[in-house]
């Protein structure tokens, strides 16, 4: 009696090769990597060969999973073709969009509004967070698409944008005038060393005023007063206001925007996603250049 191949499996082993490993893989798929590791097992019981060399850090395919990678691609791709032919919608699943905070206005909601409309059925995972536990979501493969701020892009990456960090305040605030400056800071903000060694450079003295892993609790303390922080232009939160430090305060360093796209994709709408953050940014940048 003829055997059939267990598709799911089939999905998790070609994962696994593009991928380079079962982490990033299991990223990809949305399964735990003992799910994928599971499967790959099963495969290989099945067949009673061993698909994978996981001999060195890096896992390889054997022989035999070189042959059977042919295969499982043809089998796969007719899987969704008849699939999208019957449903006559191709595009439903997943797909997770990582941004630091301080972007996601007001680029990402627009973006969001208007995939959507194009495909009803794909669901988007926000996540927002900081650009260093961006890079790391990312490279463990659990994100398909992440925006971060950076002095510089990563291979892989692309520059959509290049702003100046400004400073913010309450507005008519006079923290900005104390002395020492009192500065408020998420623990992970990636702006925040490169701030303080400004500040050091401009002889002025500073002081953590407030620190927290909440981004509503910086632009609390900021409204009120308290203590000031910095911000990309544009991007300024509700409350707050750009000081008008007239030198007072040190001239900040520009970001780049960078744009990283899983590799490989797990459906072609995550290319159209990462599109429409394109075109975004582009029509922004279109509209300073008019203002």
């Amino acid at each position: 009696m003829p055997r059939n191949l267990d598709l799911v499996a089939l999905r998790a082993f070609v994962a696994v090769a593009d991928a380079g490993g079962v982490t990033r893989a299991a990223g990809f798929l949305n399964l735990t990597q003992s799910a994928v590791s599971m499967q790959i097992k099963r495969l290989e019981q099945a067949m009673s060969v061993d698909l994978l060399d996981r001999a060195g850090r890096q896992v390889g395919l054997t022989p035999a999973g070189e042959v059977l990678l042919g295969y499982a691609r043809k089998m796969l791709a007719l899987n969704d073709e008849a699939l999208a032919r019957l449903t006559r919608d191709p595009h439903e699943g997943e797909i997770v969009l990582g941004v630091p905070h301080d972007v996601v206005y007001p680029v990402i909601p627009q973006v969001l509004q208007h995939f959507a409309r194009s495909f009803p059925r794909m669901r988007v995972t926000l996540l927002s967070s900081f650009t260093r536990v961006l890079q790391a979501q990312f490279g463990r493969g659990e994100c398909d698409i992440i925006l971060t701020t950076e002095d510089q892009v990563e291979p892989g990456g692309e520059t959509l944008a290049e702003l100046p960090l400004v400073w913010v305040g309450a507005p008519a605030g006079i923290a900005w005038k104390q002395r020492p400056l009192r500065l408020a800071y998420e623990h992970n903000c990636i702006f925040r060393q490169g701030v303080q060694a400004a500040l050091d450079t401009a002889g002025i003295q500073w002081e953590m005023a407030v620190e927290s892993d909440s981004t509503r609790t910086i632009e609390a303390s900021v409204s009120a007063d308290l203590a000031v922080h910095t911000v990309l232009a544009g991007s300024e939160p509700p409350y707050v206001e750009r000081i008008s430090h007239g030198g007072t305060l040190p001239e900040l360093t520009r970001m780049k925007v960078n744009l990283y796209v899983a590799d490989p994709v797990h459906s072609p709408a995550v290319l159209e996603l990462a599109a429409l953050i394109r075109r975004a940014y582009a029509a922004r940048r279109a509209a300073r250049v008019v203002a």
